[in-house]
């Protein structure tokens, strides 16, 4: 029996904000500590807290001829689907990528600026190869995050499947 072994790594990360107003990315960056472990971390600052009522509108693209959609394009209400994680279980998939490695892992209101911290490729390989295989390819993870239904950030992470 012949066992595949897959591995994802992480290749960019860009964070926009779209109401400089309301927010603003402190940082976001893609860090190589060596050539095992590169991790994605980033700060956004919120303005205008607090937060009641989020809005995530999350796709996977796959490259061919450029991205093209892949899989999922989910709009959710965050407040209510972090509160009721089986409501949506793609957003909870979604989320499980993020969620320990940041402090966006709580219902509303959010009162403070958001992070993710540290979160390793390694973790990430776990949950693309084990839990929901995916075949082997580039890859664009898009986020819009909206407040009161108005668009304020975008964050978009590369990777690669080899």
């Amino acid at each position: 029996m012949k066992e595949v072994y897959s591995k994802f790594e992480f290749t960019n990360i860009k964070c926009t904000s779209l109401d400089p107003d309301f927010c603003n990315f402190e940082y976001c960056r893609l860090k190589s500590v060596n050539r095992t472990y590169k991790y994605v971390t980033l700060k956004v600052n919120l303005y205008k807290i607090p937060i009641t009522k989020a809005g995530l509108n999350f796709a996977f693209f796959k490259r061919y001829n450029g991205y093209q959609p892949f899989l999922y394009n989910i709009s959710v209400d965050v407040c209510k689907v972090i509160k009721y994680p089986k409501s949506n279980p793609v957003f909870t998939f979604a989320h499980s990528l993020f969620r320990d490695s940041s402090n966006i892992n709580h219902t509303c209101p959010y009162n403070n600026d958001l992070i993710v911290d540290k979160l390793s490729a390694e973790f990430v390989n776990t949950q693309f190869t084990k839990t929901l295989p995916f075949p082997q390819g580039d890859y664009l993870f898009q986020t819009i995050w909206l407040a009161d239904n108005i668009r304020r950030a975008e964050v978009k992470v590369y990777g690669t499947l080899s």
